[in-house]
């Protein structure tokens, strides 16, 4: 069966993965860009923006695996965009512009479902109205031998982690301290148990953990 795979999920020291006051021009509010700075920095990120140069460490050799082998993504509502409750506005396609980076089926969890939208570069997003196993039994059937990325935010992956469903996930630990927003580690006593844990602190700061189900 294929795996469920969690990758370059950044969090702050204080456990953080998104700042408080998301809006259309914050995406991770009062947190800025500061939580994914050093993924920006590296090869692998200017790839994808079709730019040369960048970091060619260990940001970069970890961040690189964020799609090896998938074929299908999970994402929360409000990775998705900022609005709440019914859809209001459907033009709205997503923070990513006409050709988003995932190249997959991306499945979204929401209360409030709508038709789904096809995206250049292979991207079609679609709105499920269903808790973690609906959604990974969809996102399976997409992706067929390939694994399943948990895109965030961070109750999606909460979710996902309190209903035991990942299998593989890569924490990118920021040397700073957000104070409040969303955390990601809430109602997770006991994780360790579950997986076998390995870390790695980079010359930019980052302590990679990497999280493998036993």
């Amino acid at each position: 069966m294929s795996r469920v795979r969690v990758h370059n999920f950044a969090v702050s020291l204080d456990g953080f993965a998104t700042g408080e006051g998301q809006s259309l021009d914050e995406p991770f509010g009062h947190a800025g860009e500061r939580l994914h700075e050093w993924f920006f920095d590296t090869r692998v990120f200017r790839a994808m923006q079709g730019k040369t140069g960048g970091s060619a460490g260990v940001d970069d050799a970890v961040a690189r695996t964020w799609n090896e082998g998938v074929g299908a993504e999970i994402m929360g509502r409000n990775k998705f965009g900022p609005q709440r409750g019914p859809w209001e506005d459907h033009e709205w396609t997503g923070w990513w512009g006409p050709n988003p980076p995932f190249h997959t089926p991306v499945f979204v969890l929401t209360h409030h479902p709508r038709p789904s939208i096809e995206m250049e570069g292979g991207t079609t997003f679609h709105f499920v109205d269903g808790g973690p196993e609906e959604a990974l039994r969809q996102a399976r059937e997409a992706a067929g031998d390939l694994d399943v990325r948990i895109g965030g935010g961070p109750s999606t992956v909460r979710q996902f982690l309190a209903a035991d469903l990942v299998d593989h996930m890569h924490v990118a630990v920021v040397p700073i301290v957000l104070g409040r927003g969303e955390r990601l580690w809430d109602g997770l006593e006991g994780l360790e148990e579950r997986f076998g844990i390995e870390s790695v602190t980079t010359p930019s700061g980052i302590t990679h953990m990497t999280f493998t189900r036993r």
